[in-house]
């Protein structure tokens, strides 16, 4: 059996152990702090009370600050996973090699048809999304597991739900919408798809210029063993002061009470798991 392959990443939940890594690394400026509070507010209303898995490295920043703030951030789990290279015309196709490490990895998260078919719990698929493609590989790779598996696909995708953050701009009947245009989507029930949108300097910098943890998880990347070593560069390091701020911004009174207020906003309040969890997640006193 394959060793899954992941790469390295702190623990910054509990990051009593970076030592010395911080220092001399300038204090990172959180100025999209509140877009954050409100992006994640509304990712944890529409997960649909599901285990969240944050695809590809896009939404770390949603990740470290829900960790820092949820009293059980045992139902955030990051996906590292990049499908750009997936249908690569100078690749081809998948080998078997890749396929079986890709599953092992896959697997090594609780995503294999085994674990799928056992659960009850949504699985909630969070990523940047654009057109759609990044899920609907991940979908297309779940589905062709499990009927090499002959797992129970009618019971498994029941389970999953996709929550797509997206550039938020004027609304209207001709405005373009992702789900509407992605084929794969027929596969999967109705109301599985929740959108959320993002202001659009906000987004762009997560997807696309904000310093990460972590490199790109492409196929070529999969079964590489360096990856499980951490970097120590200049411009990681600057990533990883930037992601303890928010998990400790996660942390504050302050910033619970917001993502308390956002959430209530949502029309998903009205369900007692919600209602639930923001009760455990608002700061003593507050309610």
């Amino acid at each position: 059996m394959l060793e899954a392959v992941r790469p390295f990443r702190w623990d910054l939940v509990r990051p009593d152990h970076l030592g010395t890594l911080l220092d001399g690394v300038p204090e990172p400026g959180l100025w999209f702090l509140d877009e954050l509070i409100d992006c994640a507010a509304k990712v944890l209303a529409r997960s649909g009370d599901g285990e969240l898995y944050f695809v590809g490295r896009s939404a770390d920043s949603v990740f470290d600050l829900l960790g820092g703030a949820l009293p059980d951030p045992g139902r955030l789990h990051l996906l590292p996973l990049s499908t750009g290279w997936i249908d690569h015309p100078q690749l081809g196709p998948l080998r078997p090699a890749e396929v079986a490490q890709l599953r092992a990895n896959l697997a090594a998260h609780g995503l294999a048809p085994e674990d799928l078919t056992r659960g009850s719990r949504p699985i909630t698929f969070v990523d940047v999304v654009s057109s759609g493609g990044t899920f609907g590989h991940l979908l297309e790779i779940l589905r062709d597991w499990a009927a090499g598996e002959r797992a129970d696909w009618p019971a498994i995708r029941r389970r999953i739900r996709i929550v797509g953050l997206t550039w938020r701009g004027p609304t209207s009947p001709k405005t373009h919408r992702w789900h509407q245009h992605a084929e794969w989507v027929r596969d999967l029930p109705a109301g599985s798809i929740r959108n959320v949108s993002v202001e659009p300097t906000v987004i762009s910098y997560l997807a696309d210029h904000q310093p990460k943890l972590t490199r790109s998880f492409r196929r070529d990347m999969w079964a590489v063993e360096e990856v499980r070593s951490p970097a120590h560069d200049d411009r990681t390091r600057r990533a990883l002061a930037e992601a303890v701020a928010i998990v400790e911004a996660g942390r504050s009174p302050a910033v619970r009470k917001k993502l308390v207020r956002g959430v209530s906003r949502e029309p998903a309040i009205a369900e007692p798991w919600l209602r639930d969890l923001i009760r455990r997640l608002a700061p003593k006193g507050s309610t």
